[in-house]
């Protein structure tokens, strides 16, 4: 079932993207994850439009928009390969005629998602903090 989360699940959400950001960006330092855990606690997700996936009571994926662009997608690698990011991203599309997306040009997982689901590359640039490459990908 995907459905609004509430601010009480921050935690569980915290704890997904741990997981998943450790497997999907092993080349980022951790002094970077940790500012980047902070923001997300204290800012990104208090203000995004989020929306999870969850199964028997149990969150196991989540999704963060900006107006139309997808701040996070997240799926507990326990249940990555299951489709549970596909119906994510389907359920916001619902609501938006274009969505973006950027994703580290070293991630193996968020990258090859993307573009098997139609986003295109528009833009690349050097990230200041990580010095990784991040591309800025459409749907349309």
């Amino acid at each position: 079932m995907i459905r609004k989360y509430n601010e009480k699940e921050i935690p569980t959400l915290i704890q997904i993207w741990e997981l998943s950001s450790t497997l999907a960006h092993p080349f980022l330092d951790s002094a970077f994850t940790q500012i980047v855990k902070k923001a997300m606690t204290e800012t990104y997700l208090p203000n995004s439009n989020t929306w999870v996936y969850e199964e028997s009571n149990i969150i196991i994926g989540f999704i963060s928009m900006i107006e139309n662009e997808i701040g996070g997608l997240f799926v507990h690698p326990n249940h990555h390969s299951k489709g549970i990011g596909t119906l994510l991203v389907n359920h916001i599309n619902q609501f938006h005629k274009e969505l973006e997306v950027e994703v580290f040009n070293e991630n193996k997982i968020g990258k090859p998602f993307y573009e098997k689901h139609g986003f295109k590359i528009f833009k690349e640039y050097i990230q200041e903090g990580t010095n990784q490459k991040v591309l800025r990908m459409k749907k349309q």
